[in-house]
């Protein structure tokens, strides 16, 4: 899959848009490239695979254009470029959506290195779990399709990223047992460095707010952690 994924780079910055795209182009990607979130949202294609996307542009924002996206349904994975390294730059970043978040200056090894994991957690990949993979699972109005990666409720599919869609499938495929925030991000950002707790609790603030009535399914436990709890509906 990586041979021919289709990456799109948006960053104001020409030099960064051609040393990132010449080391992508070298990996085997298909490379696109874009000087602005509105010119980025002109190019983007439906086969994208990923964006690298910076987050202080002229005009739109990097984090307004994920935000755009995520509100359009597009749930295509989006790495953030930035220049700022805070906590709450970073919890910014995946509330709005991304999927991994880069400081600047960065390592080309490391941007690399970040692709192919964001990558490797696309469709086709199988969802991390202990339970032997099922096709359908239904909870009541919820239904998880893990074949086709996706979620619905009362037979309405709820736009979810890839992050938050692995994360219900790893909860849903064991009921009852409480996953803690360590194990959470050994499972699902194993291969993501600088990921913390409170990263996890955005994500599963943005699922269960997704998910609506269905929510309740997912309880936390002080202390513990998270777990997917069937009788609560």
């Amino acid at each position: 899959m990586t041979e021919t994924a289709n990456i799109l780079i948006v960053d104001d910055e020409e030099d960064i848009r051609e040393i990132l795209a010449f080391n992508l182009a070298s990996e085997g990607y298909h490379v696109t490239c874009a000087s602005s979130a509105e010119e980025a949202l002109s190019v983007l294609s439906a086969d994208c695979s990923l964006v690298l996307l910076d987050v202080m542009m002229g005009g739109m924002s990097g984090y307004k254009m994920a935000e755009q996206l995520r509100r359009a349904g597009n749930a295509v994975p989006v790495i953030f470029l930035t220049a700022k390294d805070s906590e709450n730059d970073m919890l910014t970043g995946f509330s709005v959506g991304g999927d991994d978040y880069i400081s600047k200056p960065f390592s080309l090894k490391e941007v690399i290195a970040r692709v192919k994991a964001v990558l490797r957690r696309q469709p086709g990949h199988p969802a991390p779990s202990d339970a032997p993979a099922t096709d359908r699972m239904v909870f009541g109005d919820l239904v998880v399709d893990r074949a086709m990666k996706e979620a619905f409720v009362g037979g309405v599919n709820i736009s979810l990223t890839k992050t938050e869609f692995e994360i219900l499938t790893l909860l849903a495929s064991s009921p009852m047992r409480t996953f803690s925030r360590e194990d959470m991000i050994e499972r699902l950002w194993k291969d993501t460095p600088y990921i913390t707790e409170r990263t996890v609790d955005v994500h599963i603030t943005r699922l269960r707010k997704k998910m609506g009535r269905e929510a309740r399914l997912i309880s936390s436990r002080s202390g513990y952690g998270y777990r997917f709890n069937p009788e609560a509906q």
